[in-house]
């Protein structure tokens, strides 16, 4: 119980003086203000007083009055009572179905970890749906809409850790199972359990959105608001019904990805979005901002960003409170009070809520001396209350100009008691002892017998009861169950490689000049956006690099999206130049400017598009290849999870072929990170026609055959004679399976191992020219190989030997790399401008001695032909590791090597290029 040394507790944040109180100002005088005030109210309203005080501020600005800047508003909520409208639904009933939500959610993290503890408990969290199921409830009862025939859906991006909820709502509506309630997070065998968070590679057929990695699912939701708006100008989809929500919590803020991207949404004149933000003032350690006020906070943020803010702090049971508070008394003790004290008194009892919160100041004791401490206990947070949820969302979606974000206040882990209510310990609650869970079906009314409630049955209404009819009821006049990931059936008219574009590159620029494969790309996808059939369907995204891939002419064919148009004069269209910087409202280019992460949204916005708004768009995201895999890796992954399509074009590829940038810029890493990517298919083409093939390849697999798979391709910016394509039904085949045999010289007299030398990218030059020293200068003959992909080597291989190990008794499966390398013994030697890790994941199936070269270490400015004697990858080092493999092979006399060395000009003592 409280005493009177518990109110004498109280922080010095709560008797500071009100900020910007009028002490010198007569008490008469400041009174007769307030009544000017009162009156110009009452006789004009708020919009006219409004204006009035706008007026009054820009006045005393020219009179030399500097007003002080505040980005926030009282802690109150934004819509008072007057202008709330009336609930629509049936309170009661959803109150009912609510509740059974709330108990089989509960009871379905609590089972699973009490069945798997033996094994190690699987985990699972409760308190963050049991903070958030008003919110999503009065959503799915009002305002959700399904995707039909004449919509095209709102795109719900649910916090990750409030699952549980959205798979015991599922349940009610017959769409799970009671087996798969049983087997939440048990998912294997794939099909039978339920997926810890939103995975829509797992449960393909529910999930849309990944959004358990903190601060992705806010940054995607922005630019997928915006591709909408996008697809909607461009004429190509009416999205004009479709809203964006997305769901967080007031924890996910601190993620720089969360607020990075704010200001797009109120420049874009989002108003199709709306972030509803669960402000439980708990993370998973303790408060948000303990001493601080994390609604104020995000307030001043989001209305400084230009977004229309809506807060929902108080329930219903504080309108009489607000009525009576005549002097603004108990508005200013609420904003004295810091997040960390509201969460203590979440968990406090009556007495001590009274004595510490009203008992400041005898008038706010007056206030509330009519209830009693079971009541104040009892009296809601705004974010729990329906009515106010309600007003909340009906204000958000009606408003137009601006997104909106909605900031409610609620108590994390809210009717679990002293399981986890309002309790730091929250976030890990997953468990319950039977008092507590007694206690849980006493509060929400939960139709279960006693003696069966330590069992934790899942309860779902009878079949024709009032909450069934009424569940399917809403959500049939809402389009159907959200979520619900539907995958379009569409099939589109790919060209072939005989295409007049994709040809023209497999002819090759001998004798016509020099071209990097960076060009060919920017070649093949305007020839694309050109095409009849499917020119409409692709979705050129470019982060402000467009002229270093020498892409810039895009601009003025295509027109870079914009949906305000362009309200100026281009500084670059003159003199009636055809190549200019083009803005337009249905333009094609999706220039994001320096900001990969965005870029990356966008990305998997349109590679969705085929599931989520079931219309194939094809996305082609080209940037600075160190700024990829490095850079947006987790949202590379999140595209993965999203079963995205599309082409990512790592541009400016190669550690020593990106020379002059230096060690920020110089990329030597990315095929490998792209092998950690199951369904990323990753190439790195040396020449045009690879990277055609490739190209048309991935758009038939993805676009006319329905694959789930999206690529990574490296080009490069190095120009040099493109080579035609050699005939031969080997090759197209060795291509896309990732080698192929590329040239050969004859084999010298006498000699009794042939070399097999592996080249990828701009260093396929370099082995060539290897190959050329070896045999004219050491008469030795070669075979060299153009290693498109050493990742679907690698994984073709580990299939095959997968499958022979579990096949014992089976005729062997031969991979593609065992079936090409048949009969060969090498040595075998691989140089890439990557580092070794790409080449060498085909080690344990190379039949011979591999010796690999490769870029480790920092890359630094310098020319190509210094940086690939630097990293010991060019022609000569190549030559020197041939030789030096055929020496351990008896075949070379090893005594030669320190004067070929010497010959070849390298330096054996320089310094070790994966340290320097």
């Amino acid at each position: 119980m409280a005493t009177d040394e518990a109110v004498n507790e109280m922080d010095e944040v709560s008797k500071a003086p009100v900020e910007g109180a009028l002490e010198s100002i007569d008490q008469i005088e400041l009174e007769e203000w307030y009544d000017s005030l009162e009156d110009v109210l009452h006789r004009y309203g708020p919009e006219k007083t409004q204006q009035l005080l706008v007026h009054l501020r820009e006045r005393a600005y020219h009179r030399g009055v500097m007003m002080p800047f505040s980005a926030t508003t009282p802690y109150k909520n934004t819509i008072p009572v007057s202008d709330q409208p009336r609930y629509p639904g049936n309170i009661d009933i959803e109150r009912r179905i609510k509740s059974f939500i709330r108990w089989n959610a509960m009871a379905m993290v609590v089972r699973a970890n009490k069945k798997t503890e033996k094994h190690g408990a699987v985990g699972g969290h409760i308190s963050t749906f049991a903070s958030s199921a008003t919110l999503y409830e009065v959503a799915y009862n009002h305002f959700f809409h399904g995707r039909s025939a004449d919509h095209t859906g709102d795109m719900v991006y649910f916090q990750g850790h409030a699952s549980p909820g959205m798979y015991s709502r599922a349940f009610l509506e017959g769409r799970l199972t009671e087996s798969h309630l049983e087997n939440f997070r048990q998912e294997v065998p794939r099909g039978t359990g339920l997926s810890s968070y939103p995975h829509p590679w797992l449960m393909e057929d529910f999930w849309q959105f990944p959004t358990v990695s903190m601060g992705l699912g806010p940054i995607c939701s922005i630019y997928h608001a915006r591709f909408l708006r996008y697809m909607q100008n461009r004429g190509l989809l009416d999205t004009s019904k479709s809203k964006v929500w997305a769901f967080l919590g007031d924890g996910e803020i601190d993620e720089p990805e969360s607020l990075g991207a704010i200001t797009l949404a109120s420049r874009e004149n989002l108003d199709n979005l709306v972030w509803v933000v669960n402000c439980n003032l708990q993370r998973l350690d303790g408060p948000v901002r303990g001493n601080g006020k994390i609604i104020q906070e995000l307030e001043g943020a989001f209305r400084g960003a230009g977004w229309n803010c809506i807060k929902v702090i108080w329930g219903s049971e504080w309108d009489p409170l607000f009525e009576r508070d005549y002097n603004g008394k108990l508005v200013k003790r609420m904003g004295e009070i810091v997040d960390g004290q509201y969460q203590k008194y979440s968990v406090s009892e009556g007495d001590y809520i009274r004595n510490h919160f009203f008992g400041t100041d005898p008038e706010l004791m007056e206030l509330v001396d009519h209830l009693s401490d079971e009541t104040l206990e009892k009296m809601r947070r705004g974010g729990h209350d329906p009515e106010k949820v309600y007003a909340a969302y009906k204000a958000a979606t009606d408003h137009k100009g601006a997104p909106t974000v909605i900031l409610a206040k609620t108590i994390k882990g809210y009717g679990l008691g002293e399981a986890g209510e309002g309790r730091n310990v929250a976030h890990n609650t997953k468990k319950m002892n039977l008092e507590e869970l007694k206690q849980f079906r006493q509060r929400f009314s939960i139709p279960i017998a006693e003696d069966l409630v330590e069992k934790m049955p899942f309860y779902k209404p009878e079949e024709g009861s009032e909450e069934m009819a009424y569940l399917r009821a809403r959500r049939d006049q809402l389009g159907g169950h959200i979520p619900s990931r539907k995958v379009t059936s569409e099939r589109l008219d790919v060209p072939s490689l005989d295409d007049k574009l994709f040809a023209r590159q497999l002819r090759g620029t001998e004798g016509k000049g020099e071209a990097s494969t960076t060009s060919a790309f920017g070649a093949i996808i305007q020839g694309l956006m050109r095409h009849k059939s499917i020119g409409d369907r692709i979705v050129p995204i470019i982060p402000d690099e467009a002229r270093t891939f020498g892409m810039e002419s895009m601009f003025s064919s295509f027109g870079i999206y914009s949906s305000k148009g362009q309200l100026y004069e281009p500084v670059d269209r003159i003199n009636g130049s055809l190549i200019y910087y083009k803005e337009a409202k249905d333009g094609q280019v999706l220039e994001e400017g320096i900001n990969e992460a965005g870029a990356m949204s966008s990305f998997v916005a349109a590679g969705t598009a085929y599931s989520n708004l079931g219309m194939n768009m094809i996305p082609f995201y080209i940037y600075y290849s160190m700024f990829g895999f490095q850079r947006v890796g987790d949202l590379i992954w999140l595209a993965a999870d999203s079963r995205v399509k599309g082409f990512l074009v790592g541009g400016t590829s190669g550690r020593t072929t990106l020379n002059g940038e230096g060690l920020q810029h110089e990329d030597g890493h990315s095929q490998l990170i792209a092998t950690t990517v199951p369904p990323l298919v990753a190439y790195d083409p040396a020449y045009a026609y690879e990277l055609s093939t490739i190209i048309q390849d991935g758009l038939k697999r993805m676009y006319a055959d329905g694959e789930e798979i999206f690529y990574y391709l490296s080009v490069y910016n190095e120009s040099y004679d493109q080579p035609a394509m050699p005939e031969g039904d080997h090759v197209i085949k060795g291509i896309l399976k990732g080698m192929y045999k590329f040239k050969s010289t004859d084999s010298g007299e006498g000699q009794q191992h042939r070399p097999q030398l592996f080249g990828s990218g701009t260093i396929l030059n370099e082995v060539v020219r290897a190959q050329q020293i070896l045999k004219e200068k050491y008469g030795i003959g070669c075979d060299v190989w153009s290693v498109t992909s050493y990742s679907e080597l690698c994984r073709d291989s580990m299939d095959a030997e997968r499958w022979n190990l579990l096949h014992p008794t089976e005729t062997p499966k031969k991979s593609f790399l065992m079936e090409q390398l048949a009969g060969n013994h090498g040595p075998y030697i691989a140089a890439s401008d990557n580092v070794r890790l790409v080449p060498d994941q085909l080690r344990q199936w190379i039949p011979g001695k591999y010796t690999v070269l490769g870029t480790d270490g920092f890359g630094r400015s310098e020319t190509r032909t210094v940086l690939r004697r630097h990293f010991e990858i060019d022609a000569e080092c190549t030559t020197y590791a041939t030789l030096q493999a055929l020496a351990e092979y008896g075949s070379f006399d090893k005594q030669k090597l320190p004067g070929i060395l010497k010959d070849l000009g390298i330096d054996a003592d320089k310094v070790n290029p994966r340290t320097a």
